[in-house]
């Protein structure tokens, strides 16, 4: 029997009443609380029912709007069911804490990580929380962290903090 949109929607909402459901052209996306976060992901991968067992990727996306100015996304993928799932959480701007979901996958790891790096999300109980890419000194003249892929910062980068390889 293939899994369909509501079965995925009821699995969800019996570990959370308040779970929000946007579907477009077929693909669903589930928008749950931070507090729920994780309740909802467990779920979704131990359920019989959906089998989500496959962490295919973890990012955030940047609003630049205030309060929750931030989503995390995690794209879920059941190979039993062939079927895939996108789950959402707002984070706010004053508040950039999430729980780690390295329990939950394994491979979370290393996205929790990028997504950290690239827009300072905190991934709280995360087992190595640092950064990926940038070096741990990346910062302002201010002392304060740089994150590249938010929308506030500059297009053309921060002069002189990475050296430039030399011009032939």
């Amino acid at each position: 029997m293939a899994l369909s949109n509501n079965d995925i929607i009821q699995v969800a909402k019996a570990v959370a009443a308040d779970v929000s459901v946007v579907e477009h052209h077929g693909d669903l996306t589930l928008v749950v609380k931070a507090a729920d976060l994780l309740d909802v992901l467990y779920e979704l991968k131990d359920n019989p029912r959906t089998t989500f067992n496959l962490l295919i990727d973890i990012t955030a996306i940047d609003w630049a709007k205030p309060g929750e100015r931030y989503e995390v996304v995690y794209f879920l993928s059941s190979l039993a069911n062939a079927a895939r799932l996108r789950v959402k959480v707002g984070v706010h701007e004053d508040a950039l804490h999430l729980p780690t979901s390295v329990d939950v996958w394994e491979a979370a790891n290393w996205y929790e990580r990028e997504t950290y790096d690239m827009y300072g999300i905190i991934f709280d109980g995360h087992p190595d929380l640092r950064r990926f890419y940038m070096p741990e000194d990346f910062m302002d003249e201010h002392g304060t962290p740089l994150y590249p892929l938010r929308k506030d910062f500059p297009l053309m980068g921060i002069p002189g903090s990475l050296p430039l390889p030399p011009k032939d």
